[in-house]
């Protein structure tokens, strides 16, 4: 019986020891899953940063975090522009990051560890903003990612842009990640996921009145968006052919576009104006006929013109006809009656 027991005290000791051995081995290094190598967390990228990328400029005190394959020294290393805009990183040394965006940066590295890697690849994320950044995207004199600099308002950032370019519509739209708060407008809408809010505001109603609402303070990561002014066509037997910008309106009226245009000329025949309206989805244009001398008469309704119809005002056939025959008519005159003429 102490034969049995001194067995299995050895055996549960056997047990422990090689317990304690297993517990202090060195854990191997994750690289996968969102561990660094020295085993700490890699910092995930907000929603924010990756919508950033590729064309955010770097500036100052931007926070970047690297992975450079194969390169130990800067791989899964966090990195800060300094005051001067420089990055001081290992093996590479001093880059002047500032003014560069995070793709042209990337290129940079690669192009510098190509003398010590065979076929570098870098990634940058971006874990920290030396400001926060709003975007202006479309008919903007400026378009681009724009520091905040403290609080500003839409109208103040539109002044440090430059404003709108002249062909820009007259309407513009704002969009803000839910978790800054909902846009304090009554007309603002959530989007059906509830992660944005968006809003469209006049220009007209910013630009003519004292301290309007609409003059909203802009939030972290705010996007304004402005298409180009939707216009409408005329051409044909007019005073003035070419594209007339709708500006605030949602259309013009038939009459409204030929005043507009300066008219239409003598040779115009007023009964067969035809209006080319796009059809959705398509590249075909749906023909719609009009006879205006009803509409003048009142007799007849005027007609809206959409965002890109064209007004087309047709010659008179009356008038082409004679305009054929004419040079025929001339040309049949015996000649001695043309030179006794001259």
């Amino acid at each position: 019986m102490l034969i049995l027991r001194q067995r299995y005290f050895y055996l549960a000791f056997a047990g422990m020891l090689a317990s304690l051995a297993l517990a202090q081995q060195p854990t191997q290094p994750l690289t996968q899953g969102g561990a660094t190598q020295g085993g700490a967390a890699a910092p995930q990228p907000t929603a924010q940063a990756d919508q950033l990328r590729p064309n955010y400029v770097l500036g100052a005190n931007d926070q970047i975090f690297l992975r450079v394959f194969e390169v130990e020294e800067l791989n899964e290393k966090p990195f800060r522009v300094d005051e001067s805009g420089i990055l001081n990183l290992p093996l590479i040394g001093k880059v002047k990051a500032s003014g560069l965006s995070v793709q042209e940066l990337e290129a940079e590295l690669v192009n510098r560890l190509k003398q010590y890697v065979l076929k570098p690849q870098v990634i940058i994320t971006i874990t920290g903003f030396r400001t926060e950044p709003v975007s202006f995207v479309g008919a903007f004199q400026r378009p681009g990612l724009w520091s905040l600099q403290g609080r500003r308002t839409l109208v103040e950032m539109l002044a440090s842009i430059g404003g709108l370019q002249p062909n820009a519509s007259r309407r513009i739209k704002v969009t803000r990640a839910i978790e800054y708060g909902p846009i304090p407008l009554p007309n603002a809408v959530l989007s059906p996921d509830g992660k944005v809010t968006t809003v469209e505001i006049s220009m007209g109603s910013l630009t003519e009145n004292m301290n309007p609402a609409e003059d909203i303070v802009l939030q972290p990561f705010d996007k304004i968006s402005v298409e180009r002014a939707e216009q409408v066509y005329v051409q044909g037997e007019v005073g003035k052919i070419g594209a007339y910008e709708l500006g605030e309106r949602e259309s013009y009226s038939v009459l409204q576009l030929l005043t507009m245009a300066g008219g239409m000329t003598k040779d115009a025949d007023a009964k067969r104006v035809l209006i080319l309206r796009p059809v959705m989805n398509t590249n075909r244009r749906a023909e719609i006929t009009l006879d205006l001398t009803k509409v003048m008469a009142g007799k007849a309704s005027d007609y809206p013109l959409l965002p890109n119809d064209v007004l087309v005002v047709p010659r008179s056939k009356t008038r082409l006809a004679l305009s054929r025959v004419a040079p025929i008519a001339i040309s049949l005159i015996p000649t001695f009656i043309l030179l006794a003429i001259r």
